[in-house]
Order: C-alpha cells, then sequence, then structure tokens
C-alpha cells in the first residue's frame, strides 16, 4: 500500500482492497472512531444519470464525529458550512485510493485556536482509520 498525498488539503493511500470492500471497510473504521457517514453520493452514478459519462466507480462519504462537530459549532457557529469531513473511495487505473479531506487544511480557514485543536484530533482520528485499512 502506497501513501498519497497529491494536495494540501487531502491525504490517503492506495488500498489492497476491491472498490465495494473498501467503501465497506472504511465505514467499518470510522465508526470505531466515532465517524458515522451521514451523507454517500455515488458520483459516477449521478454523472450517468445526469450526463451520460461513464467513470471508475466514485463515492464521496460525509463523515461525522458529533461530538467534535458540536464543539466545532459552538465555537463557530458558520463552520457548519465546512462539515462533515469527505471520505473518497475512488478507482483510478484499476486500483482502488481512499482519500481524506485534510480538517487542518479546511479548518484554518476560521482562524480560530479552538478550532485547530478540534481539527488536529479529527485528524489524528482520520489517519487511524487510514492506516487501519
Amino acid at each position: 500500500m502506497s501513501t498519497t498525498n497529491t494536495a494540501k488539503y487531502v491525504f490517503g493511500k492506495t488500498v489492497n482492497l476491491k472498490f465495494e470492500q473498501a467503501v465497506t471497510r472504511v465505514t467499518e473504521e470510522l465508526a470505531k472512531e466515532g465517524f458515522g457517514v451521514l451523507t454517500e453520493i455515488d458520483v459516477a452514478a449521478t454523472l450517468k444519470k445526469k450526463l451520460g459519462l461513464d467513470m471508475p466507480p466514485h463515492r464521496i462519504l460525509g463523515a461525522c464525529n458529533p461530538q467534535f462537530a458540536h464543539q466545532a459549532i459552538e465555537f463557530e457557529p458558520q463552520i457548519g458550512a465546512l462539515l462533515p469531513c469527505n471520505v473518497v473511495v475512488r478507482e483510478e487505473g484499476g486500483k482502488t485510493l481512499v482519500e481524506i479531506m485534510d480538517p487542518r487544511a479546511v479548518l484554518q480557514l476560521v482562524g480560530r485556536p479552538e478550532i485547530a485543536t478540534i481539527a488536529g484530533e479529527v485528524r489524528a482520528r482520520l489517519e487511524r482509520v487510514l492506516a487501519a485499512l
């Protein structure tokens, strides 16, 4: 498994799992760290339906840890626009990739030390999710 970090706002890796297995495992590992999947967007199916385009499997999971979300909203009510944390599972070149939005990169937009502390803890939990795959 190789780690990928192609952008400042995402971290991830290639996993030795089929696409659907990866979605299931990511969801299970998120739950172990206190995250639920609030939304699931099947990008490939949506683009096929709306634009008639074919693409490899690509799903966006909107992961939320209620405890941390509540703390963040208490400090900064407008932060909801930056939630939940998106976790992408996609196929590229016959491989399955899992890529996670870096909460530190996104939440630094807020510029509050309380939010930075929360983002650091959320990042640590998401790193454990990735390491478990």
